[in-house]
């Protein structure tokens, strides 16, 4: 029953790819003279092969024993020949081995910058329903699973088939009635062969979904996070057994691939080596009946037949390879198919400069996320609506999960609003090219994403041709420099994974400085200073304020202390703006808004005087 569900299983995942052929061809397109060249020399390699096995019957036949006796200088022709044939055709075979190699990693390469430059234009969503591990294994196992195949195929295909098909004319040219013993099993090959094909490649499907779910778990915990949660809860013996559970499946699953084919090879193996004794079996009744079949002829002819075998088993593996392979292409051209959810207008156009630039605003905007099959969206913002002057700051506060964090992507178009209007600098974002619209606004959020590089690279990310005087300038306005001067290596200081090796912040700080030094008009603060502690609170403050200062800021708050002097509060609730106004207007209002100063007022006294005691 369990051995009939997987089966089911594996039936549903395999694979169909429209216009499979086509889109193999468009991979070579790029490489065709290359490509051109390297079937010139696969057929003229090819052709040579099949020549010495019919020297090999002149050299018995008018060399070794002509009437008469030996005639040797026949032979040396004979034989100078044949070793000119092998010379020439290795010299050949490295030229081939060349092209191929360029061709197949070209093409390989190719496919691996095509499928990362797709993810890259993905929108945000995209990452958030798609973890890490299954998106590095598309561009690593995938891609690197068909490899071989790009690599090899082309020269395999066209050397074995012309070698092929060379071998049976010459076996039919030396004996017409010995060519037939050896072919007549052949069709029935090809029939088998196809059906372990299709089996092979549903087993490759579920291999690579295993190979998915291995890079995600190793991702997941093995990053600094993973390995810091894993302890803290003492879970490293469950996460090893996690690992365990799917390595041991990827395991079965690949020993499953490797053995599904194993017979059918062994049998077309038998099948071919048994051939030269049905062919001394086959030339002794023949000669019995008065045919004239030349010991030479039964030599060359077997000769031939044993050169057929290893060309044979290539085609028929080759064959069998593209249709596991189908899977992996399946995998990497989903992804390659992929369209983003949020793209450019056709007529859109940059950000104008001018007076509105730095202004937004939402008019009457909503916010569903995609509906899952089964089930409704599910509405984040309902009917919001305000606007912000240029220069000037508003500040989005309320309950976690009321949807601040999602008014601020709607303006870069992280996401997109699904009703209403989203306008900067007075044009709908809709209307605005996403790379001048992004180049316009700097975000600084709560969880500071730095790279395992240097302190300068990290700030440098912003303005890759910042000189170090900007770099430097930067880090002061972020109150960071001196900090900085006081690692031993400075702004070369390697900050380790995910900035590991710094507080929390100065984290903040560095990424402070990298929208100090890209310079936006637009600045929003996505619970910059939730996550620290009073006293990094303040400095992150300031660095904050210096941000802020003379560009438009849309603040997202936790901490209702940091956005008192707001121009403007908006405080939102299950999707809505319910109020709106000043600190000073909102306390007097006596909603929400005061409720959540009154319980931060009272939980910041107690801290202080905790800290007091």
């Amino acid at each position: 029953m369990q051995d009939a569900s997987r089966a089911r299983e594996e039936a549903a995942k395999a694979p169909r790819i429209p216009d499979f052929g086509r889109r193999i061809r468009e991979l070579f397109q790029p490489y065709r003279g290359r490509l051109a060249l390297t079937i010139g020399l696969v057929l003229v390699t090819a052709a040579l092969t099949v020549l010495p096995p019919l020297l090999t019957q002149e050299a018995f036949d008018q060399g070794l024993f002509p009437r008469g006796g030996p005639n040797l200088p026949r032979l040396a022709e004979v034989v100078g020949g044949m070793v000119l044939i092998w010379v020439v055709s290795q010299v050949l075979g490295v030229g081939q081995t060349y092209l191929t190699a360029t061709i197949g990693n070209g093409v390989t390469a190719s496919l691996r910058e095509r499928l990362f430059t797709r993810l890259e234009q993905m929108e945000l969503g995209f990452f958030t329903r798609t973890r890490t591990g299954v998106i590095q294994s598309r561009l690593a196992n995938d891609v690197g699973g068909v490899a071989n195949v790009l690599s090899n195929t082309v020269s395999s295909v066209v050397g074995n088939t012309v070698t092929v098909i060379a071998a049976f004319v010459a076996m039919f040219l030396l004996s017409w009635q010995l060519a037939l013993i050896a072919i007549v099993l052949l069709p029935m090959l090809a029939l088998v062969q196809r059906s372990v094909g299709q089996r092979r490649a549903r087993i490759a499907t579920a291999t690579q979904e295993s190979l998915s779910e291995l890079s995600a778990i190793t991702q997941e915990a093995l990053s600094v996070s993973g390995i810091l949660l894993a302890k803290s809860f003492t879970r490293q013996r469950q996460e090893t057994e996690r690992y365990t559970a799917e390595s041991t499946r990827q395991l079965q699953l690949q020993v499953r691939q490797e053995m599904t084919g194993q017979g059918f090879f062994a049998t077309v193996q038998i099948f071919l080596l048994i051939v030269p004794a049905l062919v001394y079996l086959a030339s002794g009744l023949l000669l019995s009946n008065g045919a004239a079949i030349t010991a030479g002829t039964i030599v060359a002819f077997t000769t031939v037949q044993a050169r057929l075998t290893w060309p044979l088993m290539g085609l028929l593996r080759v064959a069998l390879d593209l249709q596991t392979s189908s899977a992996l292409f399946a995998r990497i051209f989903e992804y390659l198919d992929l369209k983003p959810a949020i793209t450019d207008a056709p007529d859109a156009v940059p950000v104008p400069t001018g007076s509105a630039l730095g202004g937004v605003e939402f008019d009457r905007v909503g916010f569903a996320y995609p509906a899952t099959p089964g089930q409704d969206p599910t509405p984040i913002l309902t009917d919001v609506s305000f606007t912000v002057r240029p220069g000037a700051s508003v500040a989005l506060v309320g309950p976690s999960g009321a949807g601040k964090t999602t008014v601020g992507y709607l303006v870069p178009r992280l996401y997109e609003a699904t009703a209403g209007v989203v306008r900067f600098a007075g044009v709908d974002v809709k209307q605005l090219q996403q790379e001048s619209l992004l180049g316009a606004i700097g975000i600084v959020s709560q969880e500071t994403y730095l790279f395992h590089a240097t302190i300068r690279d990290n700030l440098k990310y912003a303005k890759p041709d910042a000189t170090d005087d900007e770099v430097r300038a930067a880090a002061e306005g972020a109150n960071l420099h001196d900090t900085i001067a006081k690692f031993p290596d400075g702004y070369d200081t390697v900050v380790g994974e995910r900035g590991y090796r710094l507080s929390g912040g100065e984290k903040q700080r560095i990424a402070i400085a990298r929208v100090l030094l890209k310079n936006p008009p637009v600045v929003i603060l996505d619970e910059a200073t939730s996550a620290l502690d009073s006293v990094s609170e303040r400095v992150v403050q300031e660095a904050l304020d210096a941000a802020s200062a003379g560009r438009t800021t849309i603040a997202i708050a936790h901490r209702l202390s940091t956005i008192v002097d707001s121009d403007e509060i908006l405080v939102v609730d299950a999707g809505r703006i319910v109020e709106r106004g000043t600190h000073a207007e909102l306390v007097r209002l006596g909603g929400l808004y005061t409720t959540l100063w009154s319980e931060q007022s009272a939980d910041q006294a107690a801290e202080e005087s905790f800290a007091e005691a």
